[in-house]
């Protein structure tokens, strides 16, 4: 039942039925045969978010990490080649939010950036710049996906991505699945991209990831407007609300990367009480920053971050 919410929530969000039978280490036929049963059960029904159902699910058990490496190294490879294809939707993000619009909602945000992409612009071409830019935000969209979360929005070397906590007596679900993702994306990079990128004769990436969980704020900003293509007679406009998030944990997930080194990741307190004792051994309080100013609103005291404790 697990594989079959995963396959539908990253068909749903627009990845082709081979790379999600890569991902899950099983065949591209099985894929097919799941999303063909379900169209057939809900022809005549509105459509089911398939994701919704994720948010409850801990899915580190279920993503095949070697498939991932795989899948970074053949999209990087063709990518550097001029022969990808971005097919990542954010159709399914907005149905999330159009769900929430105009409420409070705890999530977790995920903030991934490449580390010194100032420098690799400097000595990259231009279009070999974009094809790795392009291919490290396809992949790591990929990993979202997997983990039951989804991509807010692209900016430019960086990712912005959420994961629902359902239920706020329960954060350990959302919290795990957030750190699970970003480990597997940092290795994604490290066993997938560099040794590509190394045979290839271009620079190494390095990344680094901030995590932290609280309320946000789901608002409408304007409107997508699509248009069918035909003529301007007989043209059918579509209008679809655009929807975004306020919060003050956006502003930490963002700060706290910059504090992480190359290829590690670094959690807020919240999200580091969320885990279990094995998770939290993996990781030890930080100095915070001289100019960090950020609070706990349980405490009042200066909010504590956590890095890798190795």
């Amino acid at each position: 039942m697990k594989q079959k919410e995963t396959v539908l929530n990253l068909h749903n969000s627009g990845i082709l039925p081979e790379v999600i039978a890569m991902q899950l280490d099983i065949s591209k036929e099985e894929v097919i045969r799941i999303i063909n049963d379900t169209n057939v059960q809900d022809q005549g029904t509105p459509a089911k978010q398939a994701s919704a159902s994720l948010d409850v699910f801990y899915l580190d058990a279920l993503v095949n990490i070697d498939n991932i490496i795989k899948s970074a190294q053949l999209e990087m490879w063709k990518s550097l080649k001029s022969e990808m294809e971005f097919n990542i939707s954010t159709e399914d993000t907005q149905n999330a939010l159009a769900k929430l619009a105009g409420s409070k909602v705890t999530l977790v945000i995920l903030y991934i950036d490449i580390v010194g992409s100032t420098r690799l612009s400097m000595t990259l071409p231009v279009d070999k710049l974009a094809a790795i830019v392009r291919a490290f935000t396809h992949e790591m969209s990929l990993i979202v996906s997997a983990y039951g979360g989804y991509v807010l929005k692209y900016l430019g070397d960086a990712i912005l991505a959420f994961f629902v906590a359902a239920d706020k007596s329960n954060m350990y679900i959302p919290c795990s699945n957030a750190v699970n993702c970003a480990r597997s994306m940092i290795r994604a990079v490290k066993e997938g991209f560099n040794p590509l990128l190394n045979q290839e004769g271009y620079p190494e990436l390095g990344v680094r990831v901030g995590i932290d969980v609280g309320e946000v704020v789901v608002v409408q900003y304007g409107w997508n407007i699509q248009s069918s293509g035909l003529d301007n007679d007989n043209s059918i406009v579509m209008k679809k609300p655009h929807h975004d998030i306020l919060g003050y944990t956006i502003s930490v997930a963002s700060k706290i990367t910059g504090i992480a080194e190359p290829n590690q990741i670094v959690i807020g307190q919240y999200v580091y009480d969320a885990l279990d004792k094995e998770q939290r051994d993996a990781f030890k309080q930080l100095s915070t920053p001289e100019m960090w100013n950020y609070v706990s609103s349980k405490t009042g005291k200066l909010y504590n971050l956590y890095g890798p404790s190795t």
